[in-house]
């Protein structure tokens, strides 16, 4: 039987750090492997970080790059086979060639646990492997396991099977109230989700182990352990947490430093708020300012990419985008919302408005 694998994505942003700082800390028995694909177009402020993390965790980050024997970096090559089609929200071949095909080659047909940086606060499942050997686990959410493996505990054909399970596993003192919880069937008045949240509230640690101990029976990666540390995880981290983990450790990634930024009648600060690439097309105009006033090196690289009918905006170039009278603009629509916010100084509250979910799967 081969080695169950433990792996985990670096994007270089702050979930991912925080997670790779969290299990280090929590659960060092996991001998995780640790890697960055790299797409040679990423900031300076990214390779810091991961430099800064591998002195933190004590081990190497093990760098993945598409295209290995070109002399290109991965995204000119592959650039180059597409005739100069750049990438979109639409056509996101960057993600797929870059980023998915690298890591998958990385873990071959070995049983691997892919540790996912997705935080309690989040409703979102991020990039789950078609591959039947890689399993995700969410280390910083209550259900740590993926919806995949909850719809299949919680059908009710498997009652028994859980409710069994429970029995075992349960303190005689309450055993027979959780038996009426798990023994409920999912129906249009009662939904699946509805039972999660109750057998959750209920003993976070206890549920770990019935579903560690049902996937026995099936072929997933953690049914070949014969133990599982994470499952008596029972943190739920959110982003003021993850904010608390990293400035305990490696910091923030340098690109959250806060710049000032003036309009027409405001002034607030703006900052870069995703790793990745410079020239993320998941970018916000205000981003793109950031790149120019920063980077305006790797801005003028990024314009160089655009030609007729492939620009990274739909709607504008980046040569409209830096017009004086745009960057105004720009500046202004940008700090109006933040002051609606009352521009709380509050970093956690600061990011919510930057993130977009939309880019989650470049986190591996």
């Amino acid at each position: 039987m081969k080695k169950v694998r433990h792996v985990l994505g670096i994007s270089g942003g702050k979930d991912s750090t925080a997670l790779a700082v969290y299990l280090n800390r929590n659960y060092p028995e996991l001998d995780i492997e640790y890697y960055f694909c790299d797409t040679g177009k990423e900031l300076d402020e990214t390779y810091d970080l991961l430099k800064n993390l591998e002195i933190q965790l004590g081990k190497k980050i093990s760098r993945l790059r598409a295209a290995e024997s070109s002399h290109e970096d991965p995204f000119d090559h592959h650039l180059k086979l597409l005739r100069g089609y750049l990438p979109s929200p639409d056509s996101r071949w960057c993600t797929l060639r870059l980023k998915l095909a690298p890591f998958e080659k990385f873990v071959g047909t070995d049983p691997v646990i892919s540790y996912v940086a997705i935080r309690g606060d989040e409703d979102r499942e991020g990039y789950i492997s078609k591959k039947t050997n890689i399993q995700s686990i969410f280390p910083f959410r209550k259900n740590i396991w993926s919806e995949e493996i909850i719809s299949k505990v919680l059908k009710n054909e498997y009652i028994p099977t859980v409710s069994d399970l429970y029995s075992e596993h349960s303190d005689a003192s309450n055993s027979s109230l959780i038996i009426e919880r798990v023994r409920r069937e999912i129906s249009p008045k009662f939904t699946r989700d509805q039972k999660l949240k109750q057998l959750l509230d209920f003993n976070i640690p206890l549920f770990n182990k019935v579903v560690f101990n049902f996937l026995k029976s099936f072929d997933y990666p953690v049914s070949k352990l014969g133990s599982y540390s994470l499952v008596n995880n029972s943190d739920c981290i959110e982003k003021a947490d993850v904010i608390k983990i990293l400035t305990e450790s490696v910091g923030m990634p340098k690109y959250y430093n806060p710049l000032k930024v003036k309009g027409t009648n405001n002034s607030g600060h703006y900052f870069r708020s995703r790793s990745g690439c410079y020239f993320c097309f998941f970018q916000q105009k205000i981003e793109w300012i950031w790149l120019y006033e920063q980077h305006p090196h790797l801005f003028q690289k990024a314009l160089e990419y655009e030609k007729s009918g492939y620009t990274w905006n739909e709607h504008e170039t980046l040569m409209d985008i830096i017009q004086p009278e745009r960057m105004n603009k720009i500046k202004d629509e940008f700090l109006n919302k933040t002051v609606a916010r009352k521009n709380s100084p509050l970093l956690s509250d600061i990011l919510e408005d930057y993130e977009n979910p939309g880019c989650s799967i470049c986190s591996i």
